[in-house]
């Protein structure tokens, strides 16, 4: 079975060339190996590159484990790529287990005729800053789990309805695809946080026995969709643990599993003030299914789960996404004027174009409609304005102006917030 990732195929392709290092980066189990070593070298091969041009190692296999010197490395592929006239491709696939490897990459960057794409899959090389290691001339390129459309097209006999069910139970982590069983995937997930994802962020900053991490880690599971900091856990976990733990602690865990790629900060943006409010933020789940299974698949609290989703997929399209608010003026019961605040769910950004969208599990009775459509109305500006709703049945436009659209179509069409 082939799932098509047709989105980081194409980025790919289009940083051929660039005389940089191209480093393919995120959570592990998310397809890295796959991405450079089948679907991009098919690409290529399609592209009319002869195989002979296309120099693949993966330095995780025994037969490689001599490569894994780096002078032995760096003289393998200097002389397979003989001909200094034409280009060759080198994809090396878990390049950590190299030593030394940013002296290798960097002096592959002297030889004109290389064009080098790596992966890497330990602690250290997963680190958000693992483009410094290249002095400036490193190209990252962050892959995501599987988006909803990539998704369905592995998940075949089933309805949208029942894959959407299954994507927002178990996520998108390529390898549940294979599995038929709940029990297959529960175990599988619950396996690869406990024993992978904690055990990679306690080897790369010395932790040793410590339950605050695991215990924030289930507070912010808890806690997708809601603003959350540092202070406010700090406090909770005082509160109910009796924990001593600091706040520098705990915001120093929460960056921990932001540079495993673990979970994601969108920062709140004051839209009429045009400002960006540092604390508190909202934390979003690379994957939901690693999200429910830290918490046993026992909270499915849909509307959460659902803003979590069309977060990843704004992120996944290449957007940025913050945390809208709107600060309305008005009265109280007696006469006196107050103030408000009113959310928007996302305020995303991608070059020239903005959205602002709102997230609905439904949208009736009306009253609910009054309520995603109220933040909206109160921005004075020309960028779109739409509400992704899972009862819609139909895209259309509502006298405000508000672009009310199908969660499924929002899913499944890339070019849909521009419709």
């Amino acid at each position: 079975m082939e799932i098509k990732r047709e989105i980081y195929v194409d980025k790919l392709m289009a940083r051929r060339g660039n005389n940089m290092i191209k480093i393919v980066t995120g959570m592990r189990r998310s397809g890295k190996s796959y991405l450079l070593f089948k679907l991009f070298y098919d690409r290529l091969l399609s592209e009319g590159i002869s195989p002979d041009h296309i120099i693949r190692i993966n330095l995780e296999d025994r037969y490689n484990r001599e490569l894994r010197d780096p002078d032995a490395l760096l003289y393998y592929v200097m002389e397979a790529a003989s001909d200094k006239y034409s280009t060759y491709y080198v994809l090396l696939d878990e390049i950590q287990m190299v030593s030394e490897f940013e002296d290798v990459l960097n002096t592959f960057l002297h030889r004109d005729n290389l064009d080098v794409y790596v992966t890497g899959s330990n602690a250290r090389f997963l680190s958000k800053d693992v483009i410094t290691e290249f002095r400036g001339r490193g190209d990252e390129l962050r892959i995501h789990p599987l988006r909803f459309a990539e998704y369905i097209s592995a998940r075949s006999g089933i309805s949208h309805a029942e894959a959407l069910r299954d994507y927002m139970l178990y996520g998108g982590l390529p390898q549940t695809v294979t599995m038929d069983s709940i029990e297959q995937r529960q175990e599988y997930l619950l396996s690869l946080f406990k024993q992978t994802y904690i055990t990679d962020i306690k080897q790369r900053y010395n932790i040793r026995g410590d339950s605050d991490l695991e215990e924030i880690i289930d507070i912010l599971a808890s806690s997708i969709g809601s603003l959350v900091s540092p202070l406010r856990i700090r406090n909770t976990m005082a509160s109910a643990k009796a924990s001593s733990i600091s706040y520098d602690t705990v915001k120093r865990y929460i960056d921990m599993l932001e540079d495993a790629f673990i979970v994601e900060r969108a920062v709140r943006y004051d839209i009429k003030g045009r400002r960006y409010i540092d604390t508190p933020v909202k934390l979003y789940f690379e994957d939901l299914g690693l999200r429910n299974a830290r918490l046993n698949f026992r909270q499915s609290e849909e509307p959460h789960l659902l803003e979590n989703l069309v977060y990843n997929e704004l992120r996944a399209r290449g957007m940025t996404v913050d945390v809208g608010q709107v600060v309305v003026g008005g009265k109280d019961g007696e006469g006196r004027s107050c103030r408000s605040t009113l959310e928007v769910d996302f305020v995303c950004n991608r070059g020239f174009h903005r959205y602002y969208i709102q997230c609905a599990l439904a949208l009736n009775p009306e009253e609910k409609m009054e309520q995603e459509c109220a933040c909206l109305k109160r921005i004075n500006e020309a960028f779109k304005k739409i509400i992704i709703s899972a009862d819609a049945f139909t895209t259309y436009q509502n006298p405000d102006g508000i672009i009310i659209m199908p969660l499924i179509d929002f899913l499944l069409n890339d070019a849909a917030l521009d419709i």
